[in-house]
């Protein structure tokens, strides 16, 4: 599975100007703090892979990392030419830095 550093997003941004960023989190937890991006649920991103683009790279998030990861899991078994990328590790380090 492919992975991306949060300090590596940027740069990832650059080069890829058409990206897709989806939050994976709850609606709630998105609309605390988020990075941008879409916000699609967990439990609901397997219902929207056939409306996904395969022609450009899509970077999941959630908090920690692992929803993302169960999110890329769930995607490529109903559609495995998306081009998934896991924000590894997450967006915890920045809640706990931007609202310390």
């Amino acid at each position: 599975m492919q992975q991306i550093s949060y300090t590596d997003l940027s740069a990832f941004a650059e080069q890829n100007p058409h990206y897709m960023l989806i939050d994976v989190r709850e609606e709630f937890e998105h609309q605390h703090f988020n990075i941008g991006g879409q916000n699609i649920p967990l439990q609901e991103v397997v219902g929207v892979a056939h409306t996904l683009p395969t022609n450009v790279p899509i970077v999941l998030y959630c908090k920690k990392g692992i929803r993302s990861v169960i999110a890329i899991q769930r995607l490529l078994q109903k559609n495995d030419s998306l081009q998934l990328i896991n924000l590894e590790g997450g967006i915890e380090h920045l809640l706990h830095t931007t609202h310390a």
